[in-house]
């Protein structure tokens, strides 16, 4: 065969070489459909109709949820008509206690009339649940001194009660939207540096940041959408200060208002207050870390001083008493 190929000028071992580089480009040829571009566009519109199909089930979950919290508007209309016979209605339309109401989460038109309908209920629920006190519970004498004091007191309780209620719903909301802005803030400032819009920064923002901080992110879509429609973008920047009532984020909107009238570069303004950001989230957990000993000072005296007395003085009272 060797004797063969050399008369006829060819050389075995390149003959065996160009019939391996054949073989494997063959091979290649043959698995190329079932690993190229055909199956990689095919997994891509697989995961993208998975990830559709996902996101409708949690648009589902999530007006199933709304609509299991809502009042009905049965409900609705004889709040309406409660707030109306005490002459409230206009404050309904009160721009400060709709702003207070939105720093809570509460929008739409339903809650300034359920906060009050509750402010004017508040008061004689609780003055009833005094009285079912003194009459079923509390089985001592009237005082005609004591207990109208405590009704007068009741009464103040239950009028003040919606706003403390309201009020420990907007720390709540500020803490959590304080907890995500930084890290909302630096995935703004990528945005932004990679040559995209304020508008589509924020919706990527939003969208990235749902499940740490779904409160905050709520506020930064509905910020986009303002700016979408309101002529004055800085209108929309000064709303969004409003609804948060976080320092940070009144630094943020300033520095995109003067960059919106002025044109500074936005990058260079969101890089500082980023870094400022990050910086006063460390200064915090500094804070806390510093004052963690001085609140552990009084459960050490209270549960682990006993404990520690009884194991070092109980065998030796053990043996006292027993000789």
């Amino acid at each position: 065969m060797n004797a063969i190929l050399e008369a006829a000028g060819l050389n075995f071992t390149i003959l065996a070489q160009i019939c391996a580089a054949l073989a494997a480009f063959l091979g290649v040829i043959a698995f190329l459909p079932a690993a190229g571009p055909t199956k990689v566009l095919k997994s891509r519109m697989i995961a993208a109709t998975d990830r559709k199909e996902a996101m409708k089930a949690r648009i589902k979950v999530d007006d199933k949820k709304k609509k299991k919290g809502q009042i009905d508007d049965n409900t609705i209309t004889v709040m309406r008509k409660t707030v109306e016979k005490f002459r409230m209605q206009d404050m309904m339309e009160n721009t400060d206690l709709r702003m207070k109401l939105a720093q809570a989460g509460l929008r739409g038109q339903k809650a300034p009339i359920t906060f009050l309908f509750f402010r004017i209920v508040a008061p004689f629920l609780m003055c009833i649940g005094a009285l079912l006190y003194f009459s079923v519970f509390y089985a001592g004498e009237f005082d005609s001194t004591r207990h109208p004091m405590i009704a007068i007191g009741v009464l103040i309780i239950g009028y003040k009660l919606p706003d403390i209620v309201l009020k420990n719903m907007t720390d709540k909301r500020a803490v959590k939207m304080g907890r995500a802005f930084p890290d909302a803030l630096d995935l703004t400032v990528i945005c932004v540096e990679s040559g995209m819009s304020i508008e589509k920064s924020f919706h990527k923002v939003a969208e990235e940041i749902m499940a740490q901080g779904p409160e905050l992110a709520g506020e930064i879509a509905l910020t986009n959408a303002e700016l979408s429609y309101l002529g004055d973008r800085s209108m929309a920047y000064e709303n969004f200060s409003r609804r948060t009532g976080l320092q940070a984020v009144k630094a943020l909107t300033s520095a995109l208002v003067q960059a919106e009238r002025y044109g500074t570069p936005i990058a260079s303004a969101l890089r500082v207050l980023s870094e400022e950001s990050r910086g006063e989230r460390m200064s915090m957990a500094e804070r806390k870390a510093a004052a963690l000993p001085a609140k552990l000072t009084v459960p050490m005296i209270v549960f682990f001083l006993p404990v520690l007395f009884i194991v070092i003085i109980g065998p030796a009272v053990i043996q006292v008493m027993a000789g």
